[in-house]
């Protein structure tokens, strides 16, 4: 069974810099395209980014595209998402996700895997 657990709860100013970290346990973590996602209250979640099993293919939202990066260390069974020029509407909750599908289509799917998720605050 593959679990997602995430890290990197944090509060930053507008304009710093946080590294989110998903950390996969159980089997086969070489063949699931992974990604990230976000919600704040009242709202539905948002995909954020993606990388498919290798991270030769990554995807992005528009809204942070240019800011935000996403990388896979694969001898740690790691996804990590640095997320750079933080702006205030970034302020959400982040999930880590897992598919079997491209990272392109993760944008416009619900993964089959999630994280617990963990806080991001960027203050103004």
């Amino acid at each position: 069974q593959v679990q997602l657990i995430e890290s990197g709860l944090g509060l930053v100013q507008a304009g710093g810099s946080l590294r989110l970290a998903c950390a996969v346990s159980g089997r086969d973590y070489g063949s699931w395209t992974m990604g990230w996602f976000r919600q704040v209250p009242g709202k539905e979640r948002e995909f954020v980014a993606a990388s498919n099993w290798n991270g030769g293919s990554t995807y992005y939202s528009d809204s942070v595209k240019g800011r935000f990066t996403i990388s896979r260390a694969d001898a740690e069974n790691t996804v990590n998402l640095q997320m750079n020029s933080l702006k205030p509407e970034d302020t959400a909750v982040y999930y880590c996700a897992a598919t079997r599908a491209t990272a392109q289509t993760m944008a416009s799917i619900t993964p089959k895997l999630w994280g617990q998720g963990t806080q991001v605050t960027v203050s103004s």
